[in-house]
């Protein structure tokens, strides 16, 4: 399966089929960030349900503290 995420193309292994297992793949710190699918922001609780699939639209943006 292909997706498109933050600008690139990426070919995800069989085991990846939800948003949690696209981050634990690529070891994204899932307390600092924010995810959005196809246009829509989801929350973390939607993240283990949220299935992809073929094509997706993937934008995850990290939180950056600073002062």
């Amino acid at each position: 399966m292909h997706i498109h995420m933050n600008g690139k193309d990426y070919a995800l292994g069989q085991n990846v089929k939800t948003i949690r297992d696209l981050l634990e793949e690529y070891k994204i710190d899932p307390l600092r960030i924010a995810v959005e699918k196809n246009g829509e922001i989801l929350g973390r609780k939607e993240w283990n349900e949220a299935y992809l699939e073929e094509g997706d639209q993937i934008e995850i943006v990290h939180f950056v503290g600073g002062g």
